[in-house]
């Protein structure tokens, strides 16, 4: 689908233009949105505005890293969105120029219709009417970010969860939960990272703005993708001292296991030497004739137990 919008000199705006119109020397500045195109759609890029081959070729073949060239008559961003279900990136382009702003991308977009619908409400004012496409622009950044900001909540509130039940789930499920977590928040790094490293190069751009209005705005962008990415990295050493205490806990409960499985072998060793001379079946064995030699044994048994326990205790073996 392609949908166009234009804002004309008297500061009216008209949506469900026709392609061919924004030629017609009526509007001021247009954004062209290409929303999840067909083939045919995508040849106008080409054919109607004719951009640079090397930029239609990065559209047309996904995915790109986040970044920015510029060309004789327009600036050519690639931006990614975040699928909040999955952490998958889907790429946008965008080709700014003076008087338009195309927007491309392969799916269909809430941040993108979200942007659309802002730019129709604020056409109006003045400050947006003056910066036209870099207005727009502006909006479909801004609106890309915020999208990024539930994919990191959701994720902190996980960790939340996962830190209050330590003690009531297995340290195999736990620790499988953490690496789970530490697999998305490396997958939302590896988008947002590249997004505010972007934005910190056109921040320090002459080509995108020229007077402070619109750095202002990119300005609060690049905040919040400064924000996002602190955010995740404090999330991964979280996870990191999550997994490191599950580690230790898991060697705790282990070393207990093994103390208490060492105790009870050292207890049961001198009876079973016992034990084990008793039952040679040696003819000239006295004892064996004795009346009370079973009970003595038993005894002299029970009594070797209980002194090498209280031997233990004594020494901190049980603490």
């Amino acid at each position: 689908m392609i949908r166009v919008m234009g804002m004309t000199r008297d500061h009216q705006v008209l949506t469900d233009l026709p392609l061919e119109r924004i030629k017609d020397g009526q509007f001021v500045w247009t954004w062209v949105d290409l929303d999840a195109p067909t083939s045919e759609e995508a040849e106008v890029l080409a054919s109607f505005f004719h951009f640079h081959p090397l930029a239609i070729e990065d559209c047309l073949h996904v995915l790109q890293r986040p970044k920015m060239d510029y060309y004789d008559d327009f600036q050519f961003l690639v931006l990614h969105a975040i699928d909040e279900n999955t952490l998958n990136t889907v790429e946008v382009d965008l080709f700014i120029g003076d008087d338009c702003l195309v927007s491309f991308h392969q799916q269909r977009l809430d941040e993108m219709d979200e942007a659309w619908n802002s730019m129709l409400k604020r056409a109006h004012d003045r400050k947006v009417w003056v910066h036209g496409p870099y207005s727009a622009a502006y909006m479909v950044i801004d609106s890309l970010v915020d999208h990024y900001f539930p994919c990191v909540y959701g994720i902190e509130d996980e960790l939340d969860e996962l830190e209050s039940k330590g003690s009531r789930e297995s340290v195999e499920q736990l620790m499988n939960q953490v690496f789970d977590l530490r697999s998305r928040l490396l997958k939302l790094r590896r988008t947002i990272v590249p997004m505010r490293d972007l934005m910190y190069r056109i921040l320090n751009s002459q080509h995108v703005q020229g007077d402070k209005e619109p750095r202002a705005y990119y300005s609060d962008i690049y905040d919040h993708l400064l924000k996002l990415s602190e955010m995740i990295d404090a999330d991964r050493e979280m996870t990191a001292d999550l997994r490191d205490s599950y580690i230790s806990l898991n060697s705790n409960r282990m070393n207990g296991i093994m103390k208490t499985l060492t105790v009870i072998t050292t207890v049961f060793m001198p009876l079973t030497l016992i034990a084990g001379i008793y039952g040679m079946n040696f003819v000239d064995m006295p004892e064996l004739k004795w009346k009370y030699g079973y009970f003595a044994v038993l005894g002299l048994m029970a009594g070797l137990s209980g002194w090498m326990i209280l031997w233990f205790s004594k020494r901190g073996w049980f603490k």
